[in-house]
């Protein structure tokens, strides 16, 4: 059953700069014929990947999903919140928390950020 994404305000802004600076990496890349991607694209197509894959089944092994306590839930301070790996053994690597709701089959993207 797949999920459908709500996405608050400072998550998504976090995602569409990761998505340009993947953008103008590619096109300068391109540009000197170089064909190794860099940092900017890569994280931008883990974050993708991690968000599909948390939207297909939020329970997916490589997310490696689990509650995180230190983040109220936007819709319901007394439900979980939970953290899902886009990177793992990476030096800051990045997380995605989120949430169920606010309706049956949406999950809320709360935070794109580095490991706290």
């Amino acid at each position: 059953m797949p999920f459908t994404p709500v996405w608050l305000e400072e998550p998504a802004r976090v995602f569409h700069e990761l998505e340009a600076a993947a953008r103008r990496s590619l096109e300068n890349r391109e540009k000197s014929r170089k064909a190794k991607a860099s940092k900017q694209e890569g994280l931008f197509k883990q974050v993708v990947k991690c968000v599909e894959l948390l939207l297909a089944n939020p329970r997916h092994t490589g997310l490696n999903t689990h509650e995180y306590h230190s983040i109220e839930n936007p819709h319901d301070p007394e439900a979980k919140v939970f953290e899902a790996y886009v990177q793992n053994r990476t030096p800051g690597a990045c997380r995605i928390f989120w949430c169920y709701g606010p309706k049956k089959n949406d999950i809320t993207i709360i935070a794109i950020t580095p490991h706290p």
